[in-house]
């Protein structure tokens, strides 16, 4: 017997149509917010569904013991909780790889962004436009130092695009082997020396209970003063209000965020009242390349668990405080690019 999918937001056409041709009812949902997925669970009893932005909480999970799987339309998935899900039997699946083109793009955009210093500029050049453009300061990346901490599909893509713009990269991620990072990449292991040595600091890690507020006062302090924080990750992994000090009171440079603490924004934010802190609405992956991956492939998980078969991005339960790490590093031959070097 075929199931009924829940959607409680839409979906792009290819992977509604995979599931409708495979016989699945797919069933819109009343609503964004984790009510109104907590109503549709009781009242429909689906048997999957594929959601994007909700919460998803334990009282939604078992609300509805018909509940077999649930595919997270998109690479992060700590809105989900995935012990619930597992604690009543429900297989937790996700599309890792359909955004991460576009989030590392975003990681790109912010750091030209902030290099070029565009807040100040679109405020200062109508007016003054010579103190626009001769005074306001304005860098290049290239022969810059990027230190990346988390070198998973979307580090390793904005590491690859970083060497391209002849950047030096150092990444650390302790749960990868040194031979596993992108050719050309720094494999640092004290995380100390990704604060102390980069001009961009790229975060790109999950929100665990390692990672959460790792981004503080301490370590914004090993910072370059003419450095940038860039955050395409999680909200959680920062201090908002050390950053909003440290960008205030010129600790660091400024920063470029497409994810914060609370979202959607709190106009009262205090990080809004600067002109050297970038924030984007969390739409790094949502792109429109990115959507119709992430449809098609969150579609794909749901119908090969109908089907029986091994999921092919399954979430697991991971411990980070007790995961493998490692020790190994790795040093590229080329030598780093300098100022003079063209």
């Amino acid at each position: 017997m075929a199931w009924k999918i829940l959607l409680p937001q839409e979906i792009m056409e290819e992977g509604a149509q995979l599931l409708k041709d495979a016989g699945h009812t797919l069933i819109r949902g009343r609503g964004f917010e984790t009510a109104d997925v907590l109503a549709d669970m009781k009242e429909y009893k689906p048997d999957a569904m594929i959601v994007r932005i909700t919460p998803i909480t334990r009282e939604v999970i078992e609300a509805n013991p018909n509940l077999k799987v649930i595919a997270r339309h998109g690479a992060g998935f700590d809105a989900l909780d995935v012990k619930a899900c597992h604690d009543n039997g429900v297989q937790t699946l996700y599309a890792p790889v359909a955004n991460s083109t576009s989030v590392a793009e975003t990681a790109i955009m912010l750091m030209f962004e902030c290099s070029r210093n565009v807040l100040k500029l679109r405020k200062t050049w109508v007016q003054d436009y010579y103190k626009a453009k001769l005074k306001i300061h304005k860098t290049t990346l290239n022969g810059k130092t990027l230190g990346i901490i988390g070198c998973g599909n979307i580090g390793s893509r904005v590491a690859k695009r970083a060497l391209g713009l002849e950047m030096n990269v150092l990444a650390y991620d302790p749960y990868k082997r040194a031979a596993e990072f992108p050719e050309g990449v720094e494999v640092v292991r004290d995380l100390n020396r990704i604060f102390k040595e980069s001009d961009y600091v790229s975060v790109h890690t999950p929100n665990t209970p390692l990672t959460r507020q790792m981004i503080n006062k301490e370590t914004l302090a090993m910072m370059k003063s003419s450095a940038f924080l860039i955050n395409t990750a999680r909200g959680a992994c920062v201090n908002e209000m050390d950053l909003y000090q440290a960008c205030k009171n010129g600790i660091i440079a400024g920063a470029g965020l497409d994810a914060i603490a609370h979202e959607p924004v709190d106009p009262n934010n205090p990080l809004l009242t600067l002109d050297n802190v970038i924030i984007y609405p969390h739409i790094g992956g949502n792109s429109v390349e990115a959507a119709h991956r992430a449809s098609y492939f969150s579609a794909m998980g749901i119908e090969e668990v109908y089907e029986g078969k091994e999921p092919t991005w399954p979430i697991h339960d991971i411990d980070y405080t007790t995961a493998p790490t490692y020790t190994d590093v790795r040093v590229p031959d080329k030598k780093p690019v300098g100022m003079f070097d063209f």
